[in-house]
């Protein structure tokens, strides 16, 4: 049990678990406000552009926009624009997090040297050989 206890420690204390932890909490404290932008400022132009909005009797009003009615079933098409664009938002600042994210994680690595090269080319045949070859295993030129 302890083992298992270990095991999910280390891989719970893992830098990608981590920031997917803190990417949802992020995700979930943005959507809050992204919605609020969609029904408090979208959704009024929705009903502007296709319908305009009505009043109820407290003088509130109400976005009928964005809906269509076939057969007494009623459509809401400016729910959907709405989520669509409430969509689109979301992804637009988690994809700035991330990118930011990366960018400062990144700062202090420092770029790796490339490997050393194993193989080369026969002047003579062009194959691949390995590097200390004196001989070309395909056409047995002898390599200088």
């Amino acid at each position: 049990m302890k083992k298992f206890i270990k095991e999910f420690k280390e891989f719970a204390l893992k830098g990608n678990v981590m920031s997917m932890a803190v990417g949802v909490i992020i995700g979930g404290a943005f959507q809050s406000i992204v919605t609020a932008l969609t029904t408090s400022f979208i959704n009024p132009l929705i009903a502007l552009v296709t319908g305009g909005a009505k009043v109820d009797e407290n003088g509130n009003p109400i976005y009928v926009g964005g809906q269509f009615v076939i057969n007494g079933v009623t459509f809401d098409y400016g729910a959907f624009v709405s989520a669509v664009i409430n969509f689109l938002i979301m992804a637009i600042i988690l994809f700035s997090l991330i990118k930011a994210m990366n960018k400062l994680m990144s700062v202090g690595k420092k770029e790796e040297a490339p490997a050393a090269p194993t193989t080369k080319k026969c002047p003579y045949c062009q194959s691949e050989i390995d590097i200390n070859a004196t001989k070309c295993p395909h056409c047995t030129s002898d390599i200088a």
